[in-house]
């Protein structure tokens, strides 16, 4: 059983470009994004409370999500970069939560293929990026992240797996999988992780 598909567009090798010449603000992004990350696996928690086969994988991925977090920030720390005062705006989170049908199964399904594609997208810009990078801990540490993203990627998909039939999940992952591909091709080029 296949647990995620491959995103349809590859990130530009002008986006890798940006990341590469403007490392410091790609941080800041990165930290902005794990910390994210680890609100929505805990958010899902909160709105579906009655969902306990997958709270506990829920919980541990947002931990997970949370370490990232710290990791990065000691990164940030070391290059004497602060932390904003506020979280930016995300243009592709923005774009693709427009997708998401109402009405609280609908919704809750298009979330989990939405949470998929953006942590299967993080996995292939992580990898990316370590392929880039001219120093050996920041080569391991983004191998290490996109191993871990493209894991999180299979989860959400188990997750909706666990409620509804395949026939009606891998056409929606699939319609998220086209609908993304051409916000990446629209998105601005900018050292961030979208």
């Amino acid at each position: 059983m296949k647990l995620n598909l491959d995103v349809a567009c590859p990130s530009p090798q002008a986006w890798i470009d940006a990341v590469m010449d403007n490392f410091d603000a790609f941080l800041i992004d990165h930290a902005d994004c794990e910390r994210k990350a680890s609100s929505m696996a805990m958010s899902f928690v909160a709105k579906y409370p009655n969902r306990k086969e997958i709270i506990p994988e829920l919980i541990e991925t947002a931990i997970e999500e949370l370490e990232h977090f710290q990791q990065v920030y000691q990164l940030m720390e070391a290059r004497g970069i602060e932390l904003p005062a506020s979280m930016g705006k995300d243009p592709y989170i923005e774009q693709l939560l427009k997708l998401c049908r109402h009405g609280r199964d609908d919704r809750f399904m298009d979330r989990l293929m939405l949470a998929s594609l953006v942590e299967t997208r993080g996995a292939e810009r992580f990898r990316l990026v370590s392929e880039a990078q001219e120093e050996p801990e920041l080569e391991r540490f983004y191998r290490m992240l996109w191993a871990s993203e493209a894991k999180h990627g299979h989860i959400f998909v188990k997750m909706a797996l666990s409620y509804f039939p395949k026939e009606k999940v891998y056409p929606r992952l699939q319609y998220f999988i086209d609908e993304e591909a051409k916000i990446v091709e629209n998105l601005e080029i900018r050292a961030a992780l979208h």
